[in-house]
């Protein structure tokens, strides 16, 4: 017949191709992925305190050190917002979650007013839950805080 010799058949499978598509994909999400973060530049107060467990992520009203207020919810997140708008931001928010905790991240520089003010706009929107995030003290004021 044919010589005795039997052809055997290779079952291997190219990987070469799929790999290539993997870095390709790698590179299309690593490029954008800088730039999707957006945020508001607010320096926190330190303050000698445990984080809270939220079981969802809160929404956030954030106020710069020039008393502006942005929320990290909707388009235009990087344009301060007016009182109006803020209101319908947060209610909007409330009326589809009411139970949603609301933070604020108040600039350690901005007035307090404008900070309590921004608490009275939470609760115009409905807002039941409100804590303030702060950043850690570093260890060796907090082992002072401690001593007093």
């Amino acid at each position: 017949m044919n010589g005795g010799k039997k052809r055997r058949l290779a079952a291997e499978i190219n990987v070469v191709p799929y790999i290539d598509v993997m870095l390709v994909l790698l590179v299309i999400f690593m490029i954008p992925a800088p730039l999707l973060t957006q945020g508001v530049e607010v320096d926190l107060p330190d303050a000698n305190t445990e984080p809270i467990a939220a079981p969802e992520e809160p929404v956030t009203l954030f106020i710069d050190a020039r008393g502006r207020y942005f929320v990290d919810i909707g388009a235009g997140q990087d344009r301060p917002l007016s009182d109006d708008e803020v209101v319908r931001r947060i209610g909007a928010v409330l009326r589809n979650k009411p139970d949603t905790m609301i933070l604020v991240k108040g600039d350690k520089r901005v007035a307090y007013d404008k900070v309590a003010y921004g608490m009275g706009l939470l609760q115009e929107a409905g807002a039941r839950k409100i804590g303030f995030s702060t950043d850690p003290l570093p260890p060796r004021k907090a082992a002072d805080a401690l001593r007093q």
